[in-house]
């Protein structure tokens, strides 16, 4: 059974704003699916073209939240009392793109993100380098879909005012 190691980089970016306003500047930047439209579509079995236009009009800033889960209040049962939001955010045309070579791309898409607090209540935004999880598949037609990734993650960081890592220049 083949094994594939590679190198993450985790951006762990500084917000310079309190846990509850960068989480909410990014739910609104990144809209939630709507899952029973999407769930219509595939049970219509609308075409591409009509999916692409609910998408495009959706995802202004080319993400959407598949998945949130407030990690916080579950944790301070245990006694932690430090906030952290975790999502799953992307975009099924960007996932298309690649899917279509290789279904597995699945494991990293939608991409993971999580905006929590540092002991000084300091917010911040976490998440893994796209073009990293998907140039491990070693197709330079995933590899190149994840660097525009790369490049929609600046935009987005742009989108929250928040600065973007070198990893990503």
């Amino acid at each position: 059974m083949p094994s594939v190691e590679r190198v993450a980089h985790r951006l762990e970016v500084p917000s310079g704003q309190t846990f509850a306003e960068l989480r909410q500047r990014f739910e609104d930047a990144v809209p939630a699916y709507d899952v029973e439209l999407f769930a219509g579509f595939v049970a219509d079995r609308v075409d591409w073209a009509t999916v692409t236009e609910a998408t495009d009009r959706v995802a202004t800033h080319g993400f959407l939240r598949y998945w949130t889960v407030d990690a916080g209040p579950l944790m301070s049962l245990a006694g932690n009392n430090l906030n952290c939001a975790g999502y799953l955010m992307g975009n099924h045309l960007i996932a298309q793109r690649m899917y279509r070579h290789d279904p597995g791309i699945m494991l990293y898409a939608p991409l993971r993100v999580a905006i929590h607090e540092d002991v000084d209540r300091r917010a911040w935004l976490s998440v893994d380098r796209p073009s990293d999880q998907f140039g491990s598949f070693g197709r330079p037609e995933i590899a190149a879909v994840g660097r525009e990734l790369d490049a929609k993650v600046v935009n987005l960081l742009g989108v929250l005012d928040l600065p973007v890592p070198a990893e990503l220049d």
